[in-house]
């Protein structure tokens, strides 16, 4: 098997009797390991798809794990004989306490006030402020539920959205199929749904009108769950404000027009990269590494050979 980095492997420690294992990033040669022996890849954390591409030079390959809870487009890339686990759960503490901190700074000003402090301009105002927002968590999977939590003593009026109309022990969940008709009761949208053909620009034009005026798109899913276009174009009329973790496409170009927008505050791709990562991603891999010699199934396994 191989680790993206020496780091992992040392934290990691001792392996189970029967495995073997190298330093190899995917991009290079691997070191301790010949690619011919590998059957499990570690993939190096945040990796876009083209720097995994070598990954195809491990002709005997049996599983992919992730370092991220999203796998957009490593299934396409290893082909059906690769199996598939992600880092589920690593990144819920994180992404949940980024998601509720994005909301609060847009709705209490911080990005405005960090502008204001650079040139010493003393801008008192009264913001709408976190407390009795109208508050949608579109995705209700563990990082939601990690959000909801945390949003409980904040006295909101919070609504949830899954893939189907359900109850469950916290409530009612709502279908992510009927956001539109619930978009003018949203005063802050969070998201954090998988990116599929299902949730491609689930945040669209016509979403985005429907939402009231000063209405926060805070998005922690991945970039193309929102048309970027289309919030732009919204944003720029001052009508909503953004404060997103994510964006299409990324990295944002230098001169792409929402960095000028006062009204965005912008995050780069930052939710689960936290001290509490490494720690919570080696505690992962002991116990999957213990699975991988039992040949047992692994946690977290999203896509089966």
């Amino acid at each position: 098997m191989s680790f993206p980095s020496t780091e992992l492997l040392e934290a990691v420690g001792p392996l189970p009797k029967g495995l073997k294992a190298g330093v190899w990033d995917i991009s290079g040669e691997p070191v301790g390991v010949e690619l011919d022996e590998i059957d499990v890849a570690i993939f190096p954390y945040m990796a876009n798809i083209s720097m995994l591409k070598g990954i195809g030079r491990a002709r005997n390959l049996k599983l992919a794990q992730t370092q991220t809870t999203g796998f957009d487009g490593v299934h396409d890339l290893l082909g059906p004989d690769v199996a598939v686990a992600t880092a589920a759960g690593v990144h819920a503490a994180a992404t949940a306490e980024l998601a509720v901190g994005l909301a609060i700074a847009s709705l209490r000003g911080i990005g405005e006030s960090v502008r204001d402090q650079a040139t010493s301009h003393w801008n008192p105002r009264r913001w709408p402020g976190l407390a009795d927002r109208r508050v949608a968590i579109v995705g209700v999977g563990g990082i939601g539920e990690e959000i909801r939590k945390r949003l409980e003593p904040f006295e909101v009026e919070m609504s949830r959205f899954g893939t189907r109309a359900r109850t469950d022990e916290h409530g009612e969940i709502l279908a992510i199929g009927d956001l539109l008709c619930h978009a003018k009761d949203i005063e802050v949208l969070i998201l954090i749904v998988p990116h599929n053909t299902s949730t491609h620009h689930l945040v669209d034009a016509e979403l985005l009108a429907a939402l009231p005026d000063d209405a926060v798109v805070v998005n922690v899913a991945r970039g193309p769950v929102v048309d970027t276009d289309a919030l732009v174009a919204e944003l720029r009329t001052g009508r909503l404000r953004c404060a997103s973790d994510v964006y299409d496409p990324e990295p944002l170009p230098a001169d792409h027009p929402i960095w000028a927008l006062p009204n965005a505050l912008i995050v780069p791709h930052n939710g689960g990269n936290t001290e509490a990562f490494l720690p919570r991603m080696t505690a992962l891999l002991k116990r999957q590494l213990v699975a991988w010699a039992n040949g047992t199934e692994p946690e977290n396994l999203v896509l089966k050979s």
